[in-house]
């Protein structure tokens, strides 16, 4: 580490998608449409179960209003400060400002992961104890769950932001990347990061691996439970209702593994930078479309609602 270049820096310069500005104003109204569809489709899914009285009492809609909720923050976390960079020719973000941004980005992505465990531990106790599953997943488990989701992961996220306060950065103070994610603001700083690097190795690792390894666990007893079933529609039926929750699994656990969980490289930082775009802002999008359009209940309520609007 340098310490000669070490200072107080008061802002950050965030480098973004490219160096061209003519491709990053293209970006604009893509990244801008894609943020507008994550409201819309966060929005009304919240709308939609909040207001049903069946859809908030079923513990699998309650999780995925929370879902809708993390996504909607995720999302708003990162997207207005890069659209508003996009079109700026001072691509900076303050020092507080950028403390802040982790700290939501953190906290609001870790509870996304811990939100689709206790989902996949619904359809766990659904699928593999069908006759407890009214006692198990009582609405008091599902508030035990979701508060559990919110409130670990904002001490997780308290602990780093405290920790990366106490970190000195090289002037000026350039992050090679779009938003302020911890490993490429840790890249600029000139003091010793060696508690932090120790942290992000033990407490870090746990907390990102422990949601998914529950996952796999949980859908390992949900496979070998669904093959006992005699008849083929049975399984079908079974596993249909996986289906939705497997693919946002995938695609969430998926960019998080290629931007966190492989060696660093100066051609893996332009990868990283569109992994890292796809589920900060194209999960968020995609999530209430992948939950809807294939669920029958939720077409439901939607028909419901509207026929409360215009009658």
């Amino acid at each position: 580490m340098n310490h000669k270049n070490s200072t107080l820096v008061s802002e950050f310069f965030l480098r973004g998608f490219s160096s061209q500005p003519e491709i990053e104003k293209l970006l604009f109204p893509l990244f801008f449409f894609m943020y507008l569809l994550t409201i819309l489709g966060n929005v009304t899914i919240i709308l939609l179960i909040c207001s049903d009285r069946h859809l908030l009492q079923t513990p699998m809609y309650f999780f995925l209003s929370h879902l809708a909720a993390a996504d909607l923050g995720f999302a708003s976390t990162i997207a207005p400060k890069t659209l508003q960079n996009l079109l700026s020719q001072k691509k900076t973000i303050s020092y507080y400002g950028c403390l802040a941004q982790m700290f939501f980005y953190i906290h609001i992505g870790n509870a996304d992961s811990y939100l689709l465990a206790s989902m996949a531990y619904d359809r766990y106790v659904a699928i593999c104890c069908p006759l407890n599953y009214s006692t198990i997943m009582s609405h008091k488990r599902c508030l035990q769950l979701a508060t559990m989701s919110w409130t670990i992961t904002m001490f997780h996220s308290l602990l780093y932001t405290l920790l990366m306060s106490r970190v000195e950065f090289c002037d000026p103070g350039e992050i090679p990347h779009f938003f302020c994610d911890l490993y490429p603001v840790l890249d600029v700083s000139c003091s010793d990061t060696k508690v932090i690097d120790l942290v992000l190795l033990t407490e870090g690792i746990v907390e990102i691996l422990g949601p998914f390894v529950f996952i796999i666990i949980s859908y390992a007893f949900i496979f070998f439970t669904i093959m006992r079933i005699p008849s083929a529609t049975g399984k079908r039926k079974a596993f249909s209702t996986c289906g939705s929750h497997i693919c946002v699994v995938v695609m969430y656990f998926g960019g998080i593994s290629f931007v966190y969980f492989k060696p660093n490289s100066n051609l893996a930082e332009r990868h990283d930078t569109w992994a890292a775009m796809m589920y900060t802002m194209v999960n968020p999008m995609l999530n209430p479309f992948i939950y809807t359009l294939r669920n029958n209940e939720m077409k439901a309520a939607m028909k419901r609602a509207v026929r409360r609007h215009f009658h």
